[in-house]
């Protein structure tokens, strides 16, 4: 059986940006993760502690949304690392970021950074 967990749309309000203005005022962010990972003893069970845990999952994200930095590669790679360290169960991780009205000087949505291990 595969099984996955995802979390969609987490909202931040974080500092993360090349301009130094990014990082001084801030923006909104949306992460969204896919988490793959052998439940079968979850889906049998009934067991919390044979899943993984959905609000410890967030609050690693949280952690590593309110860690400033210049790309978002590297905030996405964070939250990556920092799953895996949690959680070594994950056989794959797709986490996405998204920087909604990035300043790119015209009228853009998001701009969107995907990586998946």
């Amino acid at each position: 059986m595969i099984s996955k967990i995802e979390l969609r749309n987490m909202k931040f309000y974080a500092y993360h940006g090349v301009l130094p203005q990014e990082r001084l005022v801030g923006n909104h962010f949306v992460v969204n993760l896919i988490l793959t990972a052998p439940l079968d003893e979850a889906v049998s069970s009934d067991d919390p502690a044979r899943t993984i845990n959905y609000a410890t999952v967030y609050t690693l994200v949280a952690d590593e949304m309110n860690t400033p930095s210049k790309l978002l590669e590297h905030v996405a790679g964070r939250i990556l690392r920092s799953l895996r360290t949690h959680f070594p169960q994950i056989t794959e991780i797709e986490v996405s970021l998204a920087k909604l009205n990035p300043p790119l000087g015209g009228d853009v949505h998001s701009a969107v950074v995907i990586l998946k291990e």
